[in-house]
């Protein structure tokens, strides 16, 4: 193929997305022969290929090329893009040297420019490593008054974006999500170039995360996933992508598969340069595996999180809380609400501290952050954050001693993550409901909440919950949630008796003894006579 018909392939396969097949053509053209366009393509393609040295490579000739045809403007965007690079991949020590070479080019061109946009953008991502929030929020406001000057819609969609998330952070949630809604537009229309449309994703769906605007975030989530799928061989985004669909999953109760997720956003962050982005889904996938039951392998994934630099709090805290070592899980919760300032960290922190505190035995504190919890959800608006507080009121009153005063707030929480299609935090919320009935001498409404909360714990497989609901169903001590008399039926059908022998033998009719079968069947997960007489003879109930 000549090299004329390399180029136009890579040309034509670059516009229709087709990253991989732009590359290659790029690839095996004759070097001399790229111009300045064909050298940004293949930058950007190599870039979200995930291929860090040909992205370098292209961009430094790319801006060997702008500099010796003086165009500055042109070298100012590719200083930029070395920059971003740099920083991104692992170097921050480049990337600040060629934000500064962007920072003096710059000085040659005229005030009125486009270019100043890109540079307010690198001197944002400056501010922000530094902690310099206002700052950042400055330059975040001048990337989109740039973007809408110069009709340039990277720059006008990344600094609404940017300006959202900063708005979120100092508090003004609902302005905040507004300007993401804003800047959704513009991605969703195809508006936005494929790198800055990455970036905008991710940074929407993470800020919907942090003040638990669920809706948004499952909404943004599947938007993100389809976008990637439809650009062969992306790779760039991707880790991120499968964060945030691993949250997800998580929410809806899809636990084995949000694990399948986090380990592959693991596995695309250790193959990048940016290997210490892994943390953060390493954390997550403790929460979960803490979530089954399974305590090492949540421990070894929380520990490896702590090795890229992510402290995977309130969720180890909750793990020593689930082996006993409650001195040591009060003392982190106690040391990280010091440390914690701003309205949306602590909203993140929040909902676990109160539950290890209460497990701990200070419901006193609880209170005052369940308090602070409730004023900080109505200030967000924000679904599950509603949620949570709700719960965590209820689950106050209730270990104060005012079972009347938590439900109320309890029926409320139930309601509220029911809505959001939560079923673990339905079946917790179930689960307080039933203590609290009970402790109020409704056995019978306490038992039917604890059975409907422990069907949705069986199914999501979370052990240490479902355990807790056999104890407050079994006080007797029996295994499986089964009652005295459903023990009794089971001793009968291990016993080889029919249901008509164990309806004589107890004096019950035989459409009772089959209804006691059926929830006998349901709570042990066994489908067979056979397979229940097994289990009674495992458990010594035969």
């Amino acid at each position: 193929m000549g090299v004329l018909d390399d180029l136009q392939r890579a040309r034509q396969t670059f516009e229709r997305g087709d990253w991989a097949a732009a590359f290659e053509a790029w690839s095996a053209a004759d070097p001399d022969r790229l111009d300045p366009e064909d050298l940004t393509g293949l930058a950007t393609a190599a870039h979200l290929l995930g291929r860090y040295d040909e992205t370098v490579a292209a961009l430094q000739e790319l801006f060997a090329a702008r500099t010796e045809a003086h165009e500055t403007a042109g070298a100012v965007r590719c200083a930029f893009w070395l920059g971003m690079v740099f920083s991104a991949g692992g170097d921050p020590t480049l990337g600040r040297a060629w934000a500064g070479r962007a920072e003096r080019l710059l000085e040659e061109l005229d005030e009125d420019t486009v270019e100043r946009g890109y540079v307010a953008l690198l001197r944002m991502y400056r501010h922000l490593t530094a902690g310099e929030f206002a700052e950042a929020m400055t330059c975040a406001e001048q990337v989109a008054e740039h973007g809408r000057r110069f009709g340039d819609p990277d720059l006008l969609f990344t600094g609404l974006a940017s300006v959202g998330r900063f708005t979120l952070l100092s508090g003004r949630v609902p302005e905040g999500l507004s300007l993401f809604d804003e800047a959704m537009v513009g991605v969703a229309s195809g508006e936005v170039s494929p790198v800055f449309a990455g970036h905008v994703y991710c940074v929407m769906i993470e800020g919907c995360q942090e003040v638990s605007d669920l809706g948004r975030a499952a909404e943004w989530t599947s938007a993100l996933t389809r976008w990637c799928l439809e650009q062969p061989g992306l790779v760039l985004f991707t880790g991120q992508c499968a964060v945030h669909r691993g949250q997800i999953m998580r929410l809806h109760g899809a636990w084995r598969e949000a694990i399948e997720e986090f380990d592959l956003a693991v596995e695309r962050y250790l193959a990048s340069p940016s290997a210490d982005a892994a943390g953060l889904a390493l954390a997550e996938r403790g929460d979960v595996q803490r979530l089954l039951g399974d305590l090492e392998a949540a421990e070894a994934s929380y520990d490896r999180a702590a090795d890229h630099g992510y402290e995977p709090q309130p969720g180890l805290a909750l793990l020593w809380v689930a082996r006993g070592r409650r001195a040591a899980a009060r003392a982190a919760v106690l040391r990280l609400l010091g440390e914690t300032a701003g309205s949306v960290p602590r909203s993140r922190l929040l909902p676990g501290a109160i539950e290890a505190l209460l497990a701990c035995g200070e419901p006193g504190v609880a209170r005052g952050l369940a308090e602070e919890l409730d004023e900080t959800a109505a200030a967000f608006g924000c679904s599950g954050l509603l949620a949570a507080a709700a719960t965590a009121h209820g689950a106050v009153e209730l270990a104060e001693g005012d079972p009347a005063g938590a439900l109320p707030y309890l029926r409320k929480a139930s309601t509220a993550w029911s809505s959001i299609g939560s079923p673990f935090e339905l079946a917790r919320a179930r689960v307080l409901v039933g203590r609290a009935l009970e402790a109020l001498g409704d056995r019978d409404s306490a038992r039917a909440e604890l059975t409907t909360a422990r069907r949705a714990l069986v199914e999501l497989g979370a052990r240490p919950d479902l355990a807790e609901v056999d104890r407050l169903l079994t006080p007797d001590g029996l295994p499986g949630g089964l009652t005295s008399r459903e023990a009794e039926v089971l001793r009968l059908v291990a016993s080889g008796r029919s249901n008509a022998g164990i309806a004589a033998e107890l004096v019950l009719s035989e459409k009772t003894v089959a209804r006691h079968l059926s929830n006998i069947f349901t709570k042990l997960e066994v489908t067979s006579r056979t397979a229940a007489a097994a289990y009674a003879f495992e458990h010594d109930l035969a």
